[in-house]
């Protein structure tokens, strides 16, 4: 799956990085510090996946959504607590706090990946 880091912070962008690398099956396809160069990837990109944290320059993940033509999935990654509703709301694959732990992210990753699984296979039968 093709992911996108959306994250202000240059050492949580490295650390997320290096706790994907065992992850072959994710390829980052790029990296944003603010809502205006994350529309720019996501557009140029399309990626599958976002990890997406929530307070930014130049507004919230919540915002960069909702200026979105096409949502991909997203795993918020933040380290404030108080918005997990709201993201469950707008379906997130998962609300992972910051510092991430690597077993909830290879949960997370694998949520995504049964999320997808089910998606082909609802293509798959409508087409049938």
């Amino acid at each position: 799956m093709r992911a996108a880091i959306i994250e202000d912070e240059p050492l949580a962008r490295l650390e997320l990085r290096r706790l994907l690398a065992p992850h072959p099956t994710v390829e980052i396809v790029g990296e944003a510090a603010n809502i205006d160069d994350a529309k720019k990837l996501i557009h140029a990109t399309s990626p599958d996946l976002l990890f997406l944290d929530i307070h930014m320059p130049g507004g919230t993940g919540f915002d960069l959504l909702e200026q979105l033509e096409h949502v991909p999935a997203v795993i918020f990654t933040t380290a404030y607590d108080e918005h997990a509703v709201r993201a469950f709301e707008i379906d997130a694959i998962d609300y992972l706090l910051k510092p991430i732990e690597p077993e909830r992210l290879a949960d997370a990753i694998g949520r995504m990946q049964a999320t997808t699984a089910a998606r082909a296979n609802k293509q798959v039968t409508q087409d049938i």
